[in-house]
């Protein structure tokens, strides 16, 4: 898969060449180019932002410079292009999974108060949001849907394993999970992990996450009665 990213801070990813990621990048698993929104500016001081017209607070960002980094970075509209909002569709798991689908994804990043409605109109394919808040950027929320997508890229976990089995990959929350030593604190490891039969220990986890899912995320169990 091809990433790229449309920002006015390129330096915040290298937040995400760390641990995974970073072994995942460097092993050509994916790749992630970052543009430098300001760099396409036509104005001398390389401005990119300007008032709303109407009044408001606040400053947005001009269409120029992101349509020519647009046009800069996917001439040929290749990519899924993705502006990054509070406005936009909430990023749920099997929106990860149909996002890491792709084999082109363009980010863009929104500053200030935001983006000029029409260089969205003509560039953009659809929004996307990681909830129901606002940020100074759209750069988090780029940097939490690479991180999330990438996970499911072949060859960037060690094992299928690792997304088949965790939080919401069957629309149920993970079910607890212990390790060595067996004994800590007075609190102990439940028997059924320990005792060999695979089949009561997928019946256990089941039930853990039908039990914890009604009680933490009980919206989750209503989605899935519909």
């Amino acid at each position: 898969m091809k990433i790229k990213v449309l920002t006015l801070f390129p330096e915040a990813y290298d937040g995400l060449k760390v641990g995974i990621l970073d072994r995942a990048l460097k092993a050509d698993k994916f790749s992630l180019e970052l543009y430098q929104i300001r760099d396409y500016s036509k104005d001398k001081h390389h401005k990119v932002d300007d008032a709303p017209f109407g009044g408001g607070a606040g400053m947005l960002m001009t269409p120029q410079p992101i349509y020519d980094a647009v046009m800069a970075a996917d001439p040929d509209h290749a990519c899924r292009r993705i502006y990054l909002s509070p406005k936009g569709r909430t990023l749920t798991q099997s929106g990860v999974v149909s996002l890491a689908e792709e084999e082109n994804l363009l980010f863009l990043c929104g500053s200030y108060e935001g983006v000029d409605q029409r260089v969205l109109d003509l560039t953009m394919d659809e929004e996307l949001s990681i909830g129901d808040y606002v940020l100074t950027s759209g750069d988090l929320p780029c940097m939490v849907a690479i991180n999330a997508i990438s996970r499911y890229l072949d060859g960037v976990l060690g094992s299928e394993e690792s997304t088949s089995e965790e939080s919401f990959s069957e629309g149920l929350l993970e079910y607890p999970q212990y390790t060595r030593p067996q004994e800590f604190m007075g609190l102990r490891v439940p028997e059924v992990l320990v005792g060999g039969n695979h089949a009561e220990v997928a019946a256990w986890r089941h039930a853990r996450q039908l039990e914890l899912t009604e009680k933490l995320r009980p919206d989750l169990l209503k989605k899935d009665r519909k």
